[in-house]
C-alpha cells in the first residue's frame, strides 16, 4: 500500500504537541491517518488489525486460524510489549536502579521468550502456518531485544522465527526506513 511516513522526534517533545495529542491523546507512537477512510488509530495491535482487513491480508479468514491470529495479536499487545517495555525502562533508562524491579521484569521477559518458543515449536508462525499480523506485532519487541542484548538465543525456535521474519524484504525494509535529515 502507498504510504507517507512522518518521524515524531520524541527527543524533541513533538509526541506532546497539540496536533500529535489530537491523533492519540496518550502522545505515543505509533499512529495511522487513513486519508481515504478518514480513520485514525493508535496502538500497535489496532493498526494491525485495520491494515489486514482493509486489505484482506496477513490475517486468516478461516474462523481458527483468524483467532489463532488474533489471539496471538493479543499477547503481544498485553504481555510481550509491557513486559519488555518495563525491562527497558528499568534496566537501561530509569535513574534510580531497582534490582528487585529489574530481576522481575528480566524473569518475566524470559517467561515470555519461553512461550513464544513452544508455541514456534509447533508452527512456524505464531498463527500456524502462514506470517501475519501476530508475527509483524512480534517482531517489533523481538528486533529490539536483540538490538539492546535481551538475548534469546537459548529459545531456538524463537531464533529461528526471527532470522526468517528478519528476511522478508518487506521487514528490512521496516527496519531500515532512515531518520529525516536533520532540520527536515
Amino acid at each position: 500500500m502507498p504510504y507517507r511516513l512522518h518521524h515524531v522526534r520524541i527527543d524533541a517533545g513533538e509526541h506532546r504537541q497539540p496536533a500529535f495529542l489530537a491523533l492519540n491523546p496518550h502522545g505515543r507512537i505509533p499512529v495511522l491517518t487513513d486519508d481515504e477512510t478518514g480513520v485514525t488509530l493508535f496502538e500497535s495491535a489496532a493498526i494491525l488489525l485495520y491494515l489486514a482487513e482493509k486489505t484482506g491480508r496477513l490475517l486468516p479468514r478461516e474462523p481458527a486460524a483468524r483467532w489463532e491470529a488474533i489471539k496471538w495479536l493479543q499477547f503481544h499487545a498485553a504481555s510481550v510489549g509491557p513486559i519488555i517495555g518495563q525491562r527497558v525502562h528499568f534496566e537501561l533508562f530509569a535513574k534510580e536502579k531497582i534490582p528487585a524491579a529489574i530481576e522481575r521484569f528480566r524473569n518475566l521477559t524470559n517467561s515470555v521468550f519461553a512461550v513464544l518458543d513452544s508455541r514456534l515449536a509447533q508452527h512456524p508462525y505464531l498463527a500456524g502456518a502462514d506470517y501475519s499480523i501476530a508475527d509483524i506485532a512480534q517482531f517489533g519487541w523481538m528486533h529490539i531485544a536483540r538490538i539492546i542484548n535481551f538475548d534469546f538465543s537459548q529459545h531456538p525456535h524463537l531464533s529461528a522465527w526471527h532470522a526468517r521474519v528478519a528476511q522478508r524484504p518487506a521487514v528490512r525494509k521496516g527496519i531500515t526506513l532512515p531518520e529525516p535529515a536533520t532540520g527536515a
